[in-house]
């Protein structure tokens, strides 16, 4: 509550200025700082509140940003890290869900992918000889662990992650700096962010766009609406129309699509009936006029 008051009394000598949403799209600064209000009390006591600071005029947001991972194909991992590392505990709980600190990324495999690296949690102690097998084949990106045999990953779909990020960073940024925190050698224009809403609504959000000022724009709760990574070849927008549909079976879809079919036919018939009258009155008074000059 201290936080809402400390707000207002902000807001009583700010003067009207804009927040980019992208490089055509500008917002009043007194909406974002009303929805920001809403979006930091949602998170209250978490560290996903964000902070505010004025830079040449310009307002800035900065905090954590959570993406979900969408991806279907593997993607490629550097080799070594650049500060190589052990940390038994941080791989005893690399297949831990998400968390706040950006200092300890999620990047989580699939099954798949993990086959060769289960963890034995049965026992927390290794013996001297496991110690050193670990060391030989794993190797960290910034405290997980993969195999060195293999530089492929698929993170687990629907997984999550954060970085930190600010207002004025836009959509290709934020990839970059995703990409970077986990070492992923794939270039960033092989990959698009999407706004996904609970209704199947989704958004693409382009180069020049802001990804923390839309996610501040769609609120805080990501039950409703979440940021999720796909490749750029595989993903696709879908409308709130088309989102209507798809949550419908495939029966009833069909359905839909024999009703529509038969519009389509009674629209077209009725537009040959217009038509064939049209034609049939030019015709006639074109052969009228005929007649009426063969008489001069």
């Amino acid at each position: 509550m201290l936080f809402c008051h400390s707000w207002a009394l902000f807001r009583m000598g700010e003067r009207q200025t804009y927040v980019k949403l992208s490089e055509e799209k500008l917002i009043p600064k007194s909406d974002i700082l009303s929805l920001l209000r809403t979006y930091n009390c949602y998170h209250e006591g978490k560290n996903f509140q964000l902070r505010t600071r004025e830079e040449d005029g310009e307002l800035i947001l900065e905090g954590l940003l959570n993406i979900y991972w969408g991806l279907r194909r593997p993607i490629r991992l550097q080799m070594y890290d650049d500060n190589e590392r052990f940390r038994l505990n941080r791989y005893d709980n690399a297949d831990m869900g998400g968390q706040e600190d950006e200092d300890s990324p999620q990047l989580l495999r699939t099954r798949s992918d993990a086959s060769f690296m289960r963890v034995q949690r049965r026992s927390k102690t290794h013996t001297a000889r496991d110690l050193q097998r670990l060391r030989t084949h794993r190797f960290s990106i910034n405290g997980h662990f993969y195999n060195h045999k293999t530089s492929v990953f698929t993170p687990a779909y629907g997984s999550v992650t954060n970085v930190r990020v600010n207002s004025s960073m836009t959509t290709e940024q934020v990839l970059n700096l995703l990409l970077h925190k986990f070492r992923v050698e794939n270039k960033s224009e092989e990959f698009v962010l999407y706004m996904v809403h609970e209704s199947g609504e989704k958004t693409r959000l382009r180069d020049g766009e802001y990804p923390l000022v839309a996610r501040v724009l769609y609120g805080p709760c990501e039950k409703i609406s979440k940021i999720l990574i796909t490749e750029a070849d595989l993903g696709e927008e879908v409308t709130y129309d088309v989102a209507q549909y798809i949550k419908f079976e495939i029966p009833v879809l069909d359905s839909f699509v024999e009703k529509l079919k038969e519009e389509e036919e009674r629209e077209i018939n009725k537009l040959t009936k217009k038509y064939s009258a049209l034609k049939s009155m030019i015709q006639h008074q074109l052969e009228g006029r005929a007649h009426t000059s063969d008489r001069v």
